[in-house]
């Protein structure tokens, strides 16, 4: 008997989302042909994000992680890693926006006013 993989259909919006980033200086990874894992890897000033992006055009239920995603999420947070689900460009850009946040508090907590 043989066995196949089941290629991930990508979102419509994934190739959009993913130059977003690429656009505001993240490192991109696309791995979204391994099964039960996220669409990409993002990496921006030290941070490494495993991004599951949904098209936020469709409705909620062809939003739905699958069980596998569920899984992979579950796992990575629990080992403390960052995940996050996008599903629109202001999404990515919020997430990025947030991480540099997070640099200026924290430069400003060490009396650093570089604002990385």
């Amino acid at each position: 008997m043989s066995k196949f993989v089941r290629h991930k259909k990508k979102d419509d919006n994934h190739h959009e989302i993913a130059n977003e980033f690429i656009r505001l200086g993240c490192g991109v990874r696309d791995v979204s042909s391994l099964p039960d894992f996220v669409d990409i890897l993002v990496t921006y000033a030290g941070h490494t994000i495993a991004v599951e992006i949904k098209d936020g055009s469709k409705v909620p239920s062809a939003r739905k992680l699958t069980a596998g995603e569920e899984k992979f999420r579950d796992y990575w947070i629990e080992h403390e890693g960052k995940w996050a689900c996008i599903e629109t460009i202001e999404q990515a850009n919020k997430m990025i926006k947030g991480i540099k946040q997070y640099w200026v508090d924290k430069d400003k907590d060490n009396g650093n006013n570089t604002g990385k």
